[in-house]
């Protein structure tokens, strides 16, 4: 398992390859002792079937080492060596898009000491530049003092600029109405809904179907994924509007999976199966058994070592 380092020792992070599933280049990690790996594939194509191996999806970054879904932690799965990330996104008081897991600021910033007087301290009730100055990263270490909370747009410009890919999340949108289309919009002004990106590096998901249903309907070509477990008699009305079902893995068994296989998705293709979150090596053989075709994880180390997946 990866100890997690001071961030001046991550940057030098060893021994890990580069993989960019699905792509037509090849790209060294940094760091010493950094190899190159190579992918082929496009649109759905990109998981277990296609390269032997369960694909390892870095949950909000490497979340295991670094503050979730800060730069920081992107910035380490890359130097790790891990192409996907996952995030989650929700919106400002004055509508802007960020990336934060939870709908308040309290659990990973120091919204409590800057604004005690604004409990319960939502997403929704603080301005972009009041979340601008929140501190998302001492409450995991010190050394990740003075991370921020990322807009969208800073977050897809960081993600680019490691040339890795990424498995957005819309996070509750029930609270924001309107933001399937408001997230396309920051996706397409960062140059994210262009050909390449939209067949090879991009992957739209939310537990709300009806959320994933409206981005299949604005933009049918972008591949998307419900998160949940739905029973094998409903699986054929998901198949309409998307193209992966993503479970947590304690809800499923092989036969689940071999049911979403067997349905064609949104694209024409088999669907597929990626599941969370997974952090230990025994479970994520137990799921690589069942035929997932890839691993959300806060550990992609651990899960990289234990299933050979990238």
């Amino acid at each position: 398992m990866y100890v997690r380092p001071a961030a001046a020792a991550a940057a030098a992070f060893l021994g890990f390859t580069l993989t960019l599933l699905g792509g037509t280049a090849s790209y060294a990690a940094t760091g010493p002792g950094s190899a190159t790996g190579t992918g082929t594939g496009t649109g759905t194509g990109t998981g277990r079937a296609a390269l032997g191996g369960p694909v390892v999806y870095a949950h909000r970054g490497a979340s295991a080492y670094a503050p979730e879904n800060t730069l920081d932690a992107i910035d380490l799965a890359m130097q790790m060596g891990f192409d996907w990330v996952e995030n989650d996104v929700q919106r400002t008081r004055d509508g802007v898009l960020v990336v934060i897991h939870d709908d308040t600021l309290a659990r990973t910033t120091d919204v409590e000491q800057r604004f005690p007087n604004r409990a319960p301290w939502k997403v929704q009730d603080f301005t972009a530049a009041e979340i601008a100055q929140l501190d998302a990263g001492s409450w995991f270490g010190a050394e990740y003092a003075g991370a921020s909370v990322p807009t969208l747009r800073q977050y897809l410009d960081r993600v680019q600029r490691n040339r890795q890919r990424l498995l957005l999340e819309i996070k509750k949108p029930e609270l924001y109405p309107g933001i399937e289309e408001q997230t396309l919009k920051v996706l397409d002004e960062a140059g994210w809904l262009d050909t390449r990106h939209v067949a090879q590096r991009l992957v739209v998901q939310s537990f709300s179907a009806d959320s994933v249903r409206i981005v299949h309907g604005l933009r049918p070509d972008l591949v998307t994924a419900f998160l949940g477990t739905p029973t094998v008699a409903d699986l054929p009305r998901y198949a309409e509007f998307t193209d992966r079902i993503n479970p947590w893995h304690t809800t499923i068994s092989a036969d689940w999976v071999s049911a979403v296989h067997g349905l064609r998705g949104a694209h024409g293709k088999a669907m597929e199966v990626d599941t969370w979150i997974v952090d230990d090596a025994a479970t994520a053989r137990k799921v690589q058994a069942m035929g997932v075709d890839g691993i959300i994880t806060n550990a992609p180390d651990v899960v990289q070592d234990a299933v050979g997946g990238f």
